[in-house]
């Protein structure tokens, strides 16, 4: 949480802020929601309890997507009390516990309750989802800042819904229906190719934010959780697990892709240089100096 705060204070602080310095920053933000949900899945051992790993693995990448749903209806990112700062917190003590307690130290039954532990985590995670969505729906379903209540791009506010919408619904579908328990066996390639596929919408949408643009539903990395929907559909034609391994392939090449285009595309229109600052100071560094 620190180095993701003290990006901008640098940037400010070596007169290198920039657009291109937002994106990388939520970027990377996108990434790391889908990286921090498997690891703190695997260090309370969710995996014995497949429905929860599941919820815990695609809740964060839900409400990540939901608060720059809300930005781009209302045209500010706000902060809630319970935010991302609190989260990290959370998985910081979760990650120390189970490095001294070790990851067995999860499955203790409490007494009385007669709940393992690790479902007080999991409570918790549920307790913040709707705590923060429903912060996120107050501000979406109440209109935006364009005309007649639209999105700053002038479209309906609900039209972002049908991007994270598709995500969640094929990710579930795909869970349930698959006949090798293909979540349950392989629930880190499976959260991962599904995250690759959501940081980039996720990116795409942080875009149509920031360029006040209409976001389109259209985009080839669908083509990979769609892969494994065909494959369901013709009854397991090809081994599903390596249909998933396809899937990964094909969504993350697809997200490396877009996010190298994109980031030359910017650097090159506005003049940035990508992982170098410039030697130049500050105004207000430049003001203190001759002070």
């Amino acid at each position: 949480q620190s180095l993701d705060a003290i990006d901008g204070k640098q940037a400010r602080r070596t007169n290198s802020c920039s657009p291109l310095g937002e994106l990388f920053d939520h970027g990377c933000d996108s990434l790391s929601t889908v990286f921090m949900a498997v690891g703190a899945s695997i260090a309370v051992r969710l995996g014995t309890h497949p429905d929860w790993l599941f919820f815990c693995s695609f809740i964060g990448m839900f409400m990540f997507y939901c608060a720059h749903w809300q930005t781009y209806v209302s045209g500010v990112l706000r902060f809630g009390r319970v935010d991302v700062t609190e989260i990290q917190i959370a998985l910081v003590i979760i990650f120390v516990l189970s490095t001294f307690g070790g990851a067995a130290m999860w499955d203790y039954t409490i007494p009385i309750l007669e709940i393992k532990l690790k479902i007080l985590p999991v409570l918790g995670v549920v307790g913040g989802a709707i705590f923060s969505c429903s912060n996120y729906f107050h501000v979406i379903l109440h209109g935006g800042v364009g005309k007649n209540g639209s999105t700053i791009a002038g479209t309906s506010v609900l039209s972002p819904g049908l991007h994270i919408g598709i995500i969640i619904i094929l990710a579930i579908m795909i869970y349930k229906k698959s006949a090798t328990n293909l979540f349950e066996k392989h629930p880190c390639l499976y959260t991962l190719m599904f995250g690759c596929v959501f940081a980039k919408v996720s990116q795409k949408l942080v875009i149509a934010h920031m360029t006040k643009s209409e976001l389109y539903l259209q985009d080839s990395v669908f083509l990979g959780p769609g892969l494994l929907f065909l494959d369901q559909y013709f009854n397991n034609f090809v081994d599903e697990y390596i249909v998933l391994w396809i899937a990964m392939v094909i969504s993350s090449l697809d997200m490396i892709r877009y996010f190298s285009a994109l980031c030359l595309q910017i650097s090159r229109h506005l003049h940035l240089s990508i992982f170098k600052t410039s030697c130049h100071q500050a105004p207000e560094q430049v003001h203190k100096h001759i002070d």
